[in-house]
């Protein structure tokens, strides 16, 4: 499990993403309308060249766990640290929110106007593709979402998770979370999750749902130049 979270999002788009992802041995990333990140079979040394070919020239690009020297002919944008949390509960007993309705393609874009209120990381037009989304609904808006982005081996990642500002502080993303950790450990996987340092109450929360840290690792955000 340490080699694949070291390099998750490497691991899923060469391995059981390999289907969703745009480049080359080496160097991909997923493809243009999904969750726009891109893993490198060395982490450390990527082959942005080799990845040019496959960016549009503006197009922000998210890196994970690259601190080295920039390749000429790119710029970072941005750099922080996230944390890499994983699943050390047990099994939660029931579906903490039966009532969250599959996203599908009539939802995206009240999904998207939720990621641009509430910035919950990468996510683009096609992302809930990558996974199973469930939203909650005040009538027929969208106030809350969670779903699964990265899987790599027996990991799956537990992503976009969001809540309307005006519906906060009523445990609705804890319990989106909750379900889908059920929903993937009933498989037989591993949750796992990313968070901002920055994001002290989010890392709080998922501690006390059973996460816990494995790592920090860099996080920048990337273009071409």
């Amino acid at each position: 499990m340490r080699q694949l979270l070291d390099n998750v999002f490497w691991h899923a788009l060469s391995g059981r993403q390999s289907a969703f992802a745009a480049g080359v041995d080496g160097a991909r990333r997923y493809a243009p309308g999904l969750s726009p990140i891109a893993g490198f079979a060395d982490a450390q040394r990527p082959d942005l060249d080799a990845l040019t070919p496959f960016c549009a020239p503006d197009e922000l690009l998210y890196t994970d766990g690259w601190s080295g020297s920039v390749t000429a002919g790119w710029q970072v944008m941005l750099e922080s640290t996230m944390f890499k949390m994983v699943w050390a509960g047990e099994l939660p007993a029931v579906d903490a929110a039966p009532e969250a309705l599959p996203l599908g393609p009539e939802h995206v874009e009240q999904a998207l106007e939720l990621v641009a209120l509430t910035h919950p990381g990468p996510f683009g037009p096609r992302t809930i593709e990558l996974g199973d989304y469930f939203g909650l609904f005040d009538g027929s808006r969208l106030i809350a979402m969670a779903g699964e982005r990265a899987c790599a081996g027996m990991l799956r990642e537990v992503s976009g998770i969001c809540t309307h500002p005006q519906a906060q502080g009523h445990g609705l993303a804890r319990r989106l979370t909750a379900k889908l950790v059920r929903r993937q450990m009933l498989r037989g996987e591993t949750p796992f999750l990313h968070v901002m340092r920055s994001n002290e109450g989010a890392r709080a929360l998922y501690r006390r749902m059973g996460f816990v840290e494995y790592r920090e690792s860099v996080v920048r955000v990337i273009r071409r130049s």
